[in-house]
């Protein structure tokens, strides 16, 4: 048989052509994009074993989960932001306004970690504030319903989620009334997080003087990254409040079901970086609707009206990309006595893990509280997959009986605390935006530390036998579950 009675390229059904070529090409081009765009080798290796040797799962597989859209699509967002800001009519802060402060001598092993933080962000560290611990939602709601009725200029709120239920339907009236009386009411609430609601705010404040506006409509944005996962309260521009609360009924936890009760930790803060938590407000409400509020009476005067130093860290994926995370692997390098960490959500990545074995074998004393029962059961799995390596070289985990816990707190050396929206996941640090608290305070330090160690005496230390002892299906779970951790 001569080559001439094979069959021609050209006599070959369309079909068949298009069958092989097409995940051939896409097998390729998956695999190179790995390979050009991919910065940890073994990421790279398993996307392209995959891709190579399934082409067209693979192909699609790394088109979904292997890409990186989140920096770009960030930074697109970024470029739109700055497009609609007046650079003429710049927003207040207290950063300019205040002289560098130097930190107490009782906070020198702490002043490395400072310099850092002053090179990866914007603003600056505040003197003369008051930071208050609100726990759960039968000491915080009370407090934030209180400040909105007393307004008389202003009220910005931003929640990820904001809940019709009672407790919402409170903040409703409230709000609606502040409008209704004169004062500038603006509500910023995340549409993935309104997902979360059988009944929506939103819809009960329809018709009233409010002004309500949804993050990045999922019409718009559809993928549930780049989230607006901060909270925060501020009336007239010199009373605030941030923290890890979300506005639902199941944070009074004495009255919701215990399957559904969350407990939290919010913080009422007076003082000059209210300055900086309204700016961060308003960066976002000009991002969503494009309006650059200059009305003076949002930034009064704010005299000093406590000890606190206290700094803003609005961190996102677009400019501040991963910047928290800089500055949480800053304190655990930095710190000289110990560190405590509660957190409802902890997926820690290898450069993670690595600082807190490092601080670990240093002699540095570290406790990591988590909830008994996660909220989210294939994020427990994934946690759990790294307990046995942490617990091995000397880091007590405990896990905290039901309610579920949704506190997040970072204290080191009883000095220097990092509060707010964030959890120690990839979610937070890499995927969403989130406003968090730097704060050097002795006196509030010592509540969150009371605090700390009435959750120790109250939630069970686990150890390595336990670990060991787990049937290995359970240990199968848990470490495929951890596979998928980059995008938990």
């Amino acid at each position: 048989m001569t080559w001439r009675n094979y069959p021609r390229f050209d006599d070959l059904p369309l079909l068949t052509l298009l069958g092989v070529t097409v995940p051939l090409v896409a097998a390729l081009w998956a695999a190179g994009h790995a390979l050009l765009h991919k910065r940890d080798p073994r990421s790279a290796l398993v996307w392209v074993s995959i891709s190579l040797t399934i082409p067209v799962f693979g192909a699609i597989s790394y088109w979904l989960l292997g890409i990186n859209r989140i920096s770009r699509k960030a930074h697109q967002l970024h470029r739109r932001f700055h497009s609609a800001r007046q650079p003429s009519s710049p927003l207040p802060s207290c950063s300019p306004q205040q002289p560098s402060v130097r930190l107490p001598d009782r906070c020198d092993s702490l002043v490395k970690l400072e310099i850092l933080t002053d090179r990866v962000v914007s603003t600056r560290t505040c003197a003369g504030n008051r930071v208050e611990l609100l726990v759960n939602g039968e000491q915080t709601y009370p407090a934030m319903l209180k400040a909105i009725r007393q307004a008389t200029g202003s009220v910005h709120l931003c929640s990820y989620i904001f809940d019709g239920d009672q407790i919402g339907a409170a903040f409703v009236q409230e709000l609606a009334a502040a409008a209704q009386r004169g004062v500038a009411v603006r509500v910023l609430v995340d549409s993935m997080g309104e997902r979360y609601s059988k009944l929506t705010a939103r819809k009960a404040l329809q018709g009233s003087a409010v002004q309500v506006r949804h993050y990045l409509p999922l019409y718009k944005a559809p993928f549930i990254n780049l989230r607006n996962h901060r909270k925060l309260l501020i009336c007239d521009g010199k009373t605030s409040f941030t923290g890890g609360m979300n506005i639902r009924s199941n944070h009074c936890v004495t009255t919701a079901d215990l399957s559904n009760a969350t407990s939290d930790l919010h913080f009422l803060v007076s003082g000059p970086v209210v300055a900086d938590l309204q700016r961060a407000f308003l960066d976002d409400w000009l991002f969503v609707t494009g309006e650059q509020v200059n009305d003076p009476s949002c930034f009064p005067v704010l005299a000093p009206c406590g000890d606190a130093l206290a700094r803003v860290i609005a961190d996102g994926p677009d400019r501040e990309f991963r910047k928290l995370e800089w500055i949480i692997q800053g304190a655990l390098a930095t710190a000289a006595r110990r560190i405590r960490i509660m957190t409802p959500y902890f997926i820690p990545d290898r450069t993670m893990i690595t600082s807190l074995i490092t601080a670990a074998l240093r002699g540095i004393e570290i406790t990591i509280i988590l909830p008994q029962k996660n909220n989210l059961p294939f994020v427990a799995w994934a946690s759990r997959a790294s307990y046995w390596e942490l617990i091995k070289n000397g880091i007590a985990i405990l896990e905290q009986p039901p309610p579920f816990a949704h506190s997040k707190l970072l204290l080191v050396d009883d000095l220097w605390c990092l509060v707010g929206s964030a959890n120690l996941d990839t979610r937070s640090l890499r995927l969403n935006f989130e406003l968090n608290l730097s704060i050097y305070d002795q006196a509030l330090a010592e509540v969150l530390n009371t605090h700390f160690d009435q959750t120790v005496d109250k939630s069970r230390q686990i150890t390595l036998q336990e670990m060991d002892a787990r049937p290995l299906l359970i240990k199968l779970r848990d470490g495929a579950a951890r596979l998928f951790s980059p995008y938990l």
